[in-house]
């Protein structure tokens, strides 16, 4: 909901009233009053014309006037005189800036992508606002001559962005109304960077939705107009024409501001290209790659893939050329795969380049290659399991793990006897007590673990392990030992490992969580929707249909929330554990030192079979490689380089983390560590790492993903002699962002057109350019004036019957006096 800007002035009137009238509802009331006070003026003059008959003109009359005066006092009592001090409130005039953020306001028009030949649509439209931080200049400052102005943005939700009030007007001398006067300056306002504030984020665009929430929410106020930037683009909840009807109901015009071209460009493009993170000396292994073209169907291009060492290397070697393909494109927008197969002969980090010769109708060539990292290793993913208990999960996950060639799987089963037979390549009897035995793991995964059993040295050793090692740690919460080992203060280390706050505090039997008799689906947020080592298919789109095809889980463990900096991937969905926002965490992710630690809210997976076994092995698989990448990059001894993932959306932000060693190894301390990062478009940008103040000799930072594309990130060793460390990373934009990116000219000219509105082709004819009035302009002045019900002054009222009492009363007694006088009976 948008939150209301308080947009009023208020001043003061005296109001006299009759209390008793405002209670007269219906006309014969007041019918009635009448009636009955000119029956009693009749009785008066009546009673005195046959009383009076003898006395004088003048006496006469005077008799019928006190008596008359006297029941006019008594008639006004009736109607309750009172007098009320009213405040005058003034409702501001509103306009409504709404600006779509979804991804395809990120596209650059001049080639239909997102790599840099003109400003994005979304640029476009920051240049208009930006003006805004120049006070009463710019367009804004034109609105906020007679109105407030809200901005707000939309994607696949609707937010509020910056209120800004009507400028103020000083009250010109003697004057009585607070809008009468000379203009007064405004104060001095924070400059937002709106590039920033409104970054393409939203994998999708539900615009009819969020026009009418904004309708609903704002219809109550006297709204002007809302003025939409957005390129028409509609692909998720709500149809437009709801959000129509609505305005139409409300009398608020929408004026539409076109952006983008209205035109589908031909392109063929590498929407995406999947390689193994790692592989082995001899084995074979596959690349896949996805063609996706427009206006471009059954032609034929060719597809080559080129290798060469991991590094920028020589820009004149064009690197050893793996295989072609002969690729027929297909109709409108669907995907075709082409993969080819490879055997890597010998270890070390290769970069593979997939490339498309596009024919000269190509608007964008830039888009026709990409680039993956693979690690070619000689030796295998070693992996340790500890358990309390042979759970399902461990069980077939130890199974799994043993008939995966790349693995080696030792196990610690704390509840084994000395002796037990494991499937297993060791069983061990207690945890790695040196360095030498821990530090050849590349990934833990603990079942509900009784962390009590380790000393301070295994403590610590796994602590440094994950920290210093890059360790990965996935960590399975379980209703038998958990509740028990957070209450130790000696394992203060532990709980630091995992990515959320525990509840240091027995849990009751009804908080545990555990042994519910329904079944609910896991949750995902959005950042578990986009990471693909969660994904359960090669698509997103088909990866949430087996997620939602998963019955869910049955219990999870209580806990305070995540951690700061922690990423929540998927919540426990049971409503009456928690609410909006705040389910309980299921699924969730820290970066601790350069380790990476994993936390399930309990031991369910297994439940994935019941679809189909492959579920289950991909899941743990990837979770394995994800959380043990790390160890990949531990071939140089002075650092190391990470970020969160490796495959990103564009808008998303990009964190990076180094740990970094001196010439004697030592954790090295400077004030920052610069670290290059060559775009897309071949253009480099330095993003500053800086030191993390709970960490020696680390360094984090972040960027945001503006473009489309391939990333290599790079920072040099000091003092290492030109030692660096690198990653790549891959941006795209979601197949569902790019369906129908031309600028939708039928549909905002539609709704302009049936709420009294304008469309507006581009921002420049919103600022009157092409021959169009300024959309400032058209805008009527709403502002609303109005007297809040004011206290009744009960000083006034006293004074008010007092007076009233002695007028009835000296009447009525000048009255009798002259009857006695007069000798009247």
């Amino acid at each position: 909901m948008i939150t209301h800007l308080l947009a009023q002035s208020t001043d003061a009137r005296t109001r006299f009233e009759w209390a008793r009238l405002e209670d007269y509802t219906e006309r014969w009331h007041f019918l009635v009053l009448g009636l009955f006070c000119a029956a009693v003026a009749a009785f008066v003059v009546g009673m005195y014309r046959r009383d009076a008959i003898e006395l004088g003109p003048v006496r006469r009359w005077l008799l019928v006037s006190l008596r008359v005066i006297a029941f006019a006092g008594l008639l006004i009592y009736y109607l309750d005189p009172v007098k009320r001090t009213e405040q005058k409130q003034t409702r501001n005039s509103r306009v409504l800036v709404l600006v779509d953020t979804s991804l395809s306001m990120g596209l650059h028009d001049a080639q239909g992508t997102s790599v840099p030949a003109t400003p994005t649509r979304l640029e476009q439209v920051a240049s208009v606002l930006e003006q805004a931080n120049r006070g009463g200049d710019g367009w804004i400052g034109t609105l906020r001559q007679q109105h407030d102005v809200v901005v707000a943005h939309f994607d696949s939700e609707l937010s509020r962005v910056q209120a800004f009030g009507k400028i103020a007007k000083r009250p010109a001398r003697g004057a009585d109304e607070l809008d009468a006067g000379t203009e007064r300056k405004p104060e001095k306002e924070q400059a937002i960077d709106w590039k920033t504030a409104l970054l393409p984020r939203g994998t999708e665009t539900r615009f009819g939705q969020s026009l009418r929430q904004l309708i609903l929410d704002e219809r109550a106020n006297p709204v002007a107009a809302i003025v939409v930037f957005t390129d028409g683009g509609q692909n998720a909840g709500v149809e437009p024409a709801a959000a129509i009807e609505a305005a139409r109901d409300a009398k608020i015009p929408v004026y539409c501001v076109g952006i983008g071209s209205d035109k589908r460009p031909a392109n063929v493009r590498i929407s995406d290209f999947l390689a193994p993170d790692r592989a082995y000396p001899g084995d074979r292994f596959t690349v896949t790659g996805y063609l996706q073209s427009q206006e471009l169907a059954n032609r034929t291009v060719t597809v080559e893939l080129v290798s060469h060492a991991a590094g920028r290397g020589n820009p004149k070697d064009q690197g050893k050329i793996e295989g072609v393909e002969r690729i027929t494109l297909a109709a409108k927008g669907e995907v075709v795969p082409v993969a080819f197969e490879i055997k890597p002969e010998e270890a070390g980090r290769r970069t593979f380049r997939l490339r498309v010769k596009s024919p000269p109708e190509d608007t964008n060539p830039a888009d026709d290659q990409q680039e993956a990292d693979v690690e070619i290793v000689d030796r295998k993913t070693r992996v340790l399991l500890v358990a309390s208990g042979p759970t399902r999960e461990y069980v077939f996950l130890r199974n799994q793990l043993r008939r995966d060639k790349e693995m080696i799987v030792d196990v610690w089963l704390q509840s084994g006897q000395p002796g037990i037979s494991q499937d297993a390549n060791a069983i061990l009897e207690d945890f790695p007590a040196t360095p030498q035995e821990m530090f050849e793991y590349d990934a833990l995964i603990a079942f509900d673990p009784d962390w009590q059993q380790l000393n301070e040295t295994q403590v610590n050793l796994l602590e440094r392990w994950v920290a210093d090692k890059a360790g990965g740690m996935i960590a399975i919460a379980g209703p038998v030992e958990m509740d028990r080992w957070i209450q130790e203060n000696r394992l203060a280390k532990i709980r630091s490992l995992y990515p959320v706050e525990v509840n240091r505090r027995l849990s009751l039997l009804e908080d545990t969580g555990y042994g519910s008799e329904t079944v609910w689906p896991m949750e995902f947020t959005r950042e578990g929707l986009e990471s693909e080592f969660l994904w359960l298919a090669e698509s997103s789109i088909r990866s949430q249909q087996i997620w939602t095809e998963f019955p869910g889980v049955y219990g999870y463990h209580s806990v305070r929330g995540p951690k700061p900096g922690a990423t929540v991937f998927a919540r426990f969905s049971d409503p009456a554990v928690g609410g909006a926002g705040s389910d309980p965490v299921y699924l969730a992710e820290h970066f601790y030192g350069s380790g990476r630690v994993f936390y399930l809210g309990s031991g369910e997976m297994w439940r994935l079979r019941a679809l189909e076994e492959a579920y289950f092995e991909q899941f743990y698989t990837k979770l394995v490689r994800h959380v043990s990448q790390g160890r990949l990059q531990l071939g140089s001894s002075r650092g190391l380089l990470l970020v969160d993932r490796d495959r990103y959306v564009l808008g998303n932000t990009v964190s990076l983390r180094a740990n970094v060693f001196d010439a004697q190894f030592d954790p090295l301390a400077v004030p920052q560590m610069p670290v290059h990062v060559v775009l897309p478009d071949s253009t480099v940008t330095t993003v500053p790492l800086h030191p993390d103040p709970n960490r020696k000799g680390m360094y984090t930072g972040q960027f945001s993903a503006l473009q489309e594309g391939t990333y290599r990130i790079e920072m040099e060793v000091p003092d290492s002699g030109g030692e660096q460390l690198a990653r790549r990373i891959h941006v795209k934009v979601p197949d569902l962002e790019r369906e129908n990116p031309e600028r939708n000219d039928a549909l905002l000219s539609e709704i302009a057109q049936r709420t009294g509105g304008l469309y507006y082709v581009g921002a420049e004819a919103a600022l009157g350019g092409k021959g169009m009035p300024p959309l400032a302009a058209q805008l009527k002045d709403r502002t609303e004036v109005t007297y809040l019900p004011g206290v009744v002054d009960y000083e006034y009222e006293r004074h008010w019957m007092n007076g009233i009492l002695a007028v009835v009363a000296g009447a009525l007694c000048l009255e009798w006096l002259i009857r006695r006088l007069s000798k009247l009976a």
